[in-house]
């Protein structure tokens, strides 16, 4: 099962940032993995650990903004479908003429 984190925070003011910068730390040393900005997955090993992480959730939930957490089963998590564009990508060959190679 997966835990994934969704926020949208404010980042105005020094205090604002200081909050932001704490909550996405606490993320990756609690084993959470970037999924994009500003959403982080992590995986739970049972039903149990769900309510101990939310409280660790709530615990370190910043000063301003929204936090939305959806519980995924494994299955729901790996059927998730990733749609990029070709628009937003560039061709290879057009940033290989660009680089250099030196030894």
């Amino acid at each position: 099962m997966r835990l994934l984190v969704m926020f949208d925070l404010p980042t105005g003011n020094k205090e604002e940032r200081k909050s932001y910068s704490a909550f996405r730390k606490f993320l990756v040393d609690d084993g959470y993995q970037m999924e994009q900005f500003s959403i982080y997955s992590r995986v739970l090993l049972s039903r149990e650990s769900l309510n101990t992480h939310l409280e660790r959730l709530n615990a370190n939930l910043p000063i301003a903004g929204s936090v939305f957490v959806l519980e995924l089963t494994e299955k729901q998590y790996e059927s998730r479908r990733i749609l990029v564009s070709k628009a937003s990508h560039k061709n290879p060959a057009d940033i290989g003429s660009q680089m250099t190679l030196v030894f």
